[in-house]
């Protein structure tokens, strides 16, 4: 069994002057920095007191079960001998809040997969669901990760 490790540097840049003396006192944006990538400038959502220009870990979340099952797949299709050639998601995810707490209940995975080779598509479904298995990312959150995937060939 192998382990990895994964390590940043998260630094709150939100202090406004006078720290969290109130709620509406302090910014929440946050800065991620992790040798060798760029800066990542993180804030919370809009509907709690964020910058929604910046980054959040919702969206964050999402993202990284969408590349997570984009990597898996591409790797479990060269194990098939399927030639991706394109790949696009547009995921959600239903987040319920209670209280000041919450909790995801399900994200949605809409890959949208190209292949070269027609006799291919019907391989697909397995693939996805081979690929689901295998992501680290999906495999530590507590929600379903549903996938809703479309296969085209390539023109």
């Amino acid at each position: 069994m192998a382990t990895h490790t994964y390590s940043l540097s998260l630094t709150w840049t939100g202090n406004t002057g006078s720290g969290t003396s109130g709620y509406r006192s302090y910014s929440r944006d946050v800065l991620a920095r992790s040798d060798g990538r760029p800066d990542l400038e993180l804030s919370a959502d809009k509907p709690f007191r964020g910058d929604p220009g910046r980054w959040n870990p919702e969206v964050l979340l999402l993202a990284a079960l969408s590349e997570c099952h984009m990597l898996s797949l591409l790797h479990v299709a060269v194990m098939h001998g399927v030639t991706v050639t394109a790949y696009d998601d547009e995921p959600q995810g239903w987040l319920e809040q209670e209280g000041i707490g919450g909790h995801f209940t399900r994200v949605l995975l809409r890959p949208r997969v190209t292949v070269t080779d027609p006799d291919h598509v019907p391989l697909m479904p397995g693939l996805h669901d081979e690929a689901a298995a295998a992501c680290f990312i999906g495999a530590s959150v507590n929600f379903p990760v549903d996938h809703e995937a479309q296969t085209v060939v390539e023109a």
